[in-house]
């Protein structure tokens, strides 16, 4: 339960239908025999039964065989650390309610009844079950002392992140969702109890509802299904069971298979989120019944992906590249449109001009401009290699910009002597052939009527890699929002797509060692290579979307980047570069808070006009101290 993780089972188990106590031994070895560490179990709708009892419901027997196997599995539970979530039926009064039933330690917690009762297709449980109303009915059920109610919230006391509501089967189909009321109430994670018949087009329907309604609720949504056991009379239960956080799939059953899965929710991530987002409510405005856990550290047993802005699924990484080469074309034909401007580039022959020129060139073609209106400008000066050279003249050639190459060497030269400077390879010596660059790039733009743009990558703008009024500074930035890691698996795309020519040169770019090239080259190679200097971006990139994207502490990036990284990097290595980060991205502030307009393409983006506002001078000194007690 560290950083905020808990581990959460859907569980479908193989049931004989009215046979409660062979069904209870059945739901008390899967709860005993769980994953180490587990905090929630959800079972399906009516397992205490099994839902195709038909009109046995009615039955005194059945009913009271329920309750009795409910009072076994509270009884045999006194020492299980672990919410147990439970489908059984329960008379109150003249009416036959179907519930989920919340147990922990022995205790009953509560009882919540289904909202919507269905009467459709092969659904019928209106002929036995009420539907709940607003009606809260203290009871006595399995001999303990508890409510029936659909309003009522089940807090952990020591970790009150943990917040359970619950709903059952049709609730979530129907609407209103009384999930709806139970989030904005204050529920984290949500308990849907469900016996859902199959059908073709069924599994998907259920995987896209479940989905949207936790990333609608900003919630970890654990939906277990009927399964094995069932009557197969007039339909057939598959035990199609779910868990999803933040409208992501963590874990998903194989169907027609009895069984548990499990996964590692983060509450911290889904607490930061509604904290974050204006539209989360919380109104707190529900009974909470408490129950406190034993408070342990998980091995984490969720991916952590090393690369956090790639699609993780390879089938969907083409056409996310894709959508991130439109955004940015599109938000730079409108800029170039508005303002009747060409687009003036200083082209490297490294991968962040590659891409901004690959963007142009598709901002030409959207606007119907010819290429050849491209002002590409290569400036070689001191720390410019033969090969970064050849391959901005073979790209601005294969995208058929038209190539401006000035070497300014001798300029730059004459302003050290201008300002007494020695030449020493140092800040200065490096800063002012960046400022020269842009001085030469922003006069061609006034003579073309142009507009500067700006290749600088996120990972450059969150580490502050940037001149300041150097390559810090253009007139729109496209690769504003796109990190490094995903800039390489950009241009790669870019590289396989286009081939030829244009493929040839992007794939020498994409093999030649990332560096502003502001020192001179040692036998004709690159000798000042960016990522000994600040370290590796994938790191940075990893530290960038869990601190910005969650606002995770140093602690826990430290920890989740030792589970993504275990085979790359040693612990002292993550931690040194983590504080180099950490430093950086509080000190390099003042030159975001200046930055150009450009395009937002993800869930990260450090713009100060609406993603990340933060002071200048705002102190690391609480991370700092976090990151050296590790």
């Amino acid at each position: 339960m560290k950083d905020g993780f808990l581990r959460v089972v859907a569980a479908t188990p193989k049931i004989k239908v009215a046979d409660c106590v062979h069904n209870s031994q059945q739901i008390l070895d899967i709860a005993l025999s769980a994953p180490d560490g587990t905090a929630l179990i959800v079972f399906p709708e009516l397992c205490i039964v099994g839902y195709t009892c038909g009109d046995l419901i009615y039955n005194p027997s059945l009913l009271g065989a329920a309750e009795n196997a409910i009072a076994y599995i509270l009884q045999k539970t006194v020492m299980l650390d672990t919410l147990l979530v439970l489908g059984a039926p329960v008379a109150y009064g003249s009416s036959i309610y179907n519930c989920g039933i919340v147990c922990h330690r022995g205790r009953l917690l509560g009882i919540i009844p289904k909202s919507y009762i269905p009467a459709h297709s092969d659904l019928y449980e209106s002929r036995y079950f009420a539907p709940a109303n607003d009606g809260a009915y203290k009871v006595v059920y399995a001999g303990q002392d508890t409510v029936i109610s659909r309003e009522q919230l089940f807090t952990c006391s020591n970790l009150p992140d943990f917040c359970l509501g619950v709903e059952i089967c049709e609730d979530l189909w129907a609407s209103p969702q009384p999930s709806q009321r139970l989030a904005s109430a204050g529920a984290t994670v949500i308990a849907n109890l469900s016996a859902s018949p199959e059908g073709i087009g069924r599994p998907d329907f259920r995987r896209k509802l479940v989905g949207a309604q936790s990333s609608r609720l900003l919630c970890a949504y654990i939906y277990a299904d009927a399964g094995e056991g069932e009557s197969t009379t007039d339909a057939v239960f598959s035990g199609h069971n779910m868990i999803v956080e933040n409208g992501t799939l963590l874990s998903e059953s194989h169907r027609y298979k009895a069984g548990i899965i499990s996964a590692d929710i983060d509450l911290s991530h889904i607490v930061y989120d509604r904290r974050r987002i204006s539209a989360s409510t919380n109104i707190r405005n529900m009974p909470e019944i408490t129950f406190d856990m034993s408070m342990r550290q998980l091995s984490v047993q969720r991916k952590i992906s090393p690369m956090p802005f790639i699609p993780q699924d390879i089938s969907e990484q083409e056409d996310r590249f894709e959508e991130i080469l439109n955004i940015q074309s599109a938000g730079l034909a409108k800029r170039l449109e508005h303002t009747g401007s060409w687009a003036v580039l200083g082209l490297s022959g490294g991968l962040d001009s590659a891409l901004a020129l690959l963007v142009i060139a598709r901002a030409y073609d959207r606007l119907g401009i010819k290429r050849e209106n491209i002002h590409a400008v290569t400036l070689p000066c001191f720390g410019t290699t033969g090969r970064t050279l050849n391959n901005a003249r073979s790209l601005a050639n294969a995208c058929g910009a038209t190539l401006y190459e000035i070497d300014i060497t001798k300029v730059v030269t004459q302003h050290f002597a201008d300002i007494g400077h020695s030449g020493k390879h140092d800040i200065t010596y490096e800063n002012s052939q960046a400022r020269e660059r842009t001085q030469v790039l922003m006069d061609i733009a006034n003579q073309v009527n142009g507009m500067v743009i700006g290749p600088a990558d996120l990972s450059e703008i969150a580490l502050g890699w940037t001149t300041y009024n150097g390559d810090h500074m253009s007139m729109y930035g496209v690769n504003s929002s796109v990190p490094k890691t995903l800039v390489r698996y950009i241009v790669s795309y870019e590289a396989r797509r286009l081939g030829g020519t244009t493929g040839a040169a992007l794939t020498d770019i994409l093999n030649t060692p990332v560096s502003p090239e502001l020192l001179p080259p040692e036998n004709g190679e690159i000798s000042q290579k960016t990522e000994k200097i600040v370290g590796p971006y994938e790191l940075h990139d990893f530290f960038l979307y869990h601190f910005i994207r969650f606002g995770d502490s140093p602690g826990k990036i430290m920890r989740l980047a030792g589970y993504a990284f275990k085979d790359r990097y040693s612990v002292e290595e993550i931690l040194k570069w983590l504080k180099i980060f950490c430093r950086r991205f509080f000190s390099q502030q003042f030159k975001r808070s200046c930055m150009p307009d450009g395009p937002r393409v993800g869930s990260v983006s450090l713009s100060p006009r609406g993603d990340w506002k933060m002071p200048s001078d705002a102190q690391s000194d609480i991370w700092m101290a976090e990151l050296d007690s590790l």
